[in-house]
This record gives C-alpha cells, sequence and structure tokens, in this order.
C-alpha cells in the first residue's frame, strides 16, 4: 500500500454526511463576555459604594425624623421666636407672625395672656401642640411652652432705600442728613440684631445687607434687636460694592470702620453730612473691594491689649460718637 506523502499538519477534508459532534454551545459564554463595566457606586468593593450607602441611610433618618416630628411642627427654627418674654416683645411690637404655638399642658401666667390678647387682637392664629413638637419647631431651645412662627421677612432694596433717603432729606421731610450702616460679611444674625438695635438706639435710618454670606432678619435677629427690627428697615442689596458706589453717586460718604483707619473717630468732620458706615465681620474686617471703595477709613481708639471690637460694639460706639458730633441723640 503506497504511503501517505503529505505532512501531518495539513488539513485532512473528511467528506462526512449528517450531523458531526461539536461543543453543545459550551463556547458562546467565553465569546460573549461580561458586558458593560458597572458604575463605581454598584461596586461592592469601591468607595463611591460605601459612600453611596451613607447618603441613603441619611436621607432614609432625615425622613423618619420628619415624620416623627409630626403635624404642625414642621418649622424652620431660624422662623421661631421662642420664650415666653421674647415672644411678648415681639408681638407687642408687632413683628408679622403667622401663628401662635402653645403648649396643652401650658401653666398660663399674665405673660401668656396678654400673648393671647394681642394674637386675638392682631389677627395671629393660635394652635395647641405637644412639647415634643415645640422642641422640634424651635430646635430644642428652652421654649417656655410658647413659640411664634414668623411670617418671612419683607427686606426694602438697597439701592430703592438709599435714593428715598437721599431725596426726603433734600425735600425737608426728615430733619437730619441720611445715615445707614451697612454690613459687609456680618454672618451671625445675633450680631445683626445687636446692630439693629444700635442702629434704633442713635437714630440711624436703615441697615443694608448684602444677599449672599450675610445673616438675614431671622427669630434670633428679632429677639437680639429687643424689638428695634421693627423699627428700623433692612435693605438687601445683590452686591455691596456697587450698592456703596451708587449711595456715593447720591450724594453719601461712605466710612468703613477699621482698626488701622487713617481718621480717627472722635471728632469725625463728616458727622454732619448724608453717610453710610460699613463694618465688617469681627475676624475678617472689610472685605477688599469694599475697603477700596470706602471714602475715609475710621478707627476707634482702644488699649493695645484688645485686638479688635465685636462689629455690634463697633457700630454703636460710631453711631454714638455721630449722633453726638450731630448735637444731640435724636428721639
Amino acid at each position: 500500500m503506497a504511503k501517505d506523502s503529505r505532512p501531518k499538519s495539513a488539513a485532512v477534508r473528511k467528506d462526512r454526511k449528517g450531523p458531526t459532534k461539536g461543543s453543545g454551545g459550551q463556547g458562546k459564554r467565553k465569546l460573549a463576555g461580561k458586558g458593560p463595566t458597572p458604575k463605581a457606586e454598584d461596586r461592592v468593593y469601591h468607595k463611591a459604594h460605601r459612600q453611596k450607602q451613607l447618603a441613603q441611610r441619611s436621607q432614609a433618618k432625615r425622613q423618619a425624623q420628619s415624620q416623627a416630628r409630626g403635624r404642625g411642627s414642621g418649622y424652620g427654627a431660624d422662623d421661631v421666636v421662642a420664650g415666653r418674654n421674647s415672644v411678648l416683645e415681639a408681638l407687642t411690637e408687632q413683628v408679622p407672625a403667622e401663628q401662635l404655638l402653645i403648649a396643652a399642658d401650658i401653666d398660663s401666667d399674665g405673660r401668656v395672656r396678654e400673648a393671647l390678647q394681642h394674637c386675638a387682637e392682631q389677627g395671629v392664629r393660635v394652635k395647641e401642640v405637644t412639647r415634643r413638637q415645640l422642641d422640634n419647631a424651635t430646635g430644642d431651645a428652652v421654649h417656655q411652652g410658647l413659640a411664634l412662627v414668623l411670617q418671612p421677612y419683607e427686606y426694602a432694596e438697597a439701592g430703592e432705600l438709599i435714593t428715598q433717603l437721599h431725596e426726603q432729606a433734600a425735600k425737608g421731610h426728615i430733619d437730619h442728613a441720611p445715615l445707614l450702616i451697612a454690613c459687609d460679611s456680618i454672618t451671625d444674625p445675633r450680631n445683626l440684631g445687636a446692630i439693629l438695635r444700635a442702629a434704633s438706639a442713635f437714630g440711624a435710618d436703615g441697615v443694608v445687607v448684602p444677599e449672599r454670606r450675610s445673616a438675614g432678619v431671622t427669630a434670633t435677629a428679632w429677639k437680639t434687636s429687643a424689638g428695634a427690627a421693627a423699627r428700623v428697615p433692612v435693605a438687601r442689596a445683590k452686591n455691596l460694592t456697587q450698592a456703596l458706589k451708587e449711595a456715593q453717586r447720591s450724594g453719601y460718604f461712605v466710612l468703613g470702620l477699621d482698626g488701622g483707619g487713617d481718621t480717627q473717630l472722635p471728632g469725625l468732620h463728616l458727622a454732619d453730612e448724608p453717610l453710610v458706615v460699613v463694618v465688617g465681620s469681627e475676624g475678617r474686617g472689610l472685605s477688599r473691594l469694599v475697603s477700596e471703595t470706602c471714602d475715609a477709613i475710621v478707627s476707634i481708639p482702644i488699649t493695645a491689649s484688645t485686638e479688635s471690637l465685636n462689629a455690634s460694639m463697633a457700630v454703636g460706639i460710631s453711631l454714638y460718637e455721630i449722633a453726638t458730633l450731630r448735637k444731640g441723640v435724636r428721639r
């Protein structure tokens, strides 16, 4: 028999008819691949997965706390005045309020009865709630069974207030040169409230605050102001630097308060002029743009052992000096 001369590696064609034996499709999985790569947050070994789980737990906790508060207690603590004296003071000053929250088991006294009388006269709704609901509504503040939910504060527009006061002075409708306080980066509502109190005490015509990065007229500011927030208008400026420049164009002098000022407060020669007194935060002081906009930087003499004054204290001292130089504090 003749020997096959073809190499062993050569393909051998086998002419067979009918089905042939195969793998039965077992190799398809290898060819198909594993699909698209999962997102990082869906991979259990990835740190993003852990962060997603923590976020979900935090959200679930907040929802549970909100539901546990029950009806009538879902207020923001910034919008609620807590405590019998504070509530009565706010109602006496006719601070715009939505409703009075009163504990069901409250021990009534003269302040509670007077508060209820004010509510009846001013058309403020009264709602009886539990102690727990009051705790949640006031952010666990000392409420003494009484809390007042405030309406959102209606801010004036800074440009309108500046122009209006200047026109009133020019027409003789007010008997003094306009005096405004501008707050640069005052973020503590207690400081704002104290500034409002000083403004009311020494005859300032209004306070200007920027829309961003600034404290607003919250319940804390109302409480600290001791009712002055109802007497002194607060205006908001979209851009404080531009508002100060607008005031300068209207005839105001802009004075910044800073420890390293080039002008001393005692005997301030600009006291009788229309003024905007700008105060910065206790830590940072005046911002660069605001400082560059001021016509003068005024400093208050203090002892070397004291680094700086609280913002509201600096405003109070400055307003007192200006009022004295304007020949007496206006009543």
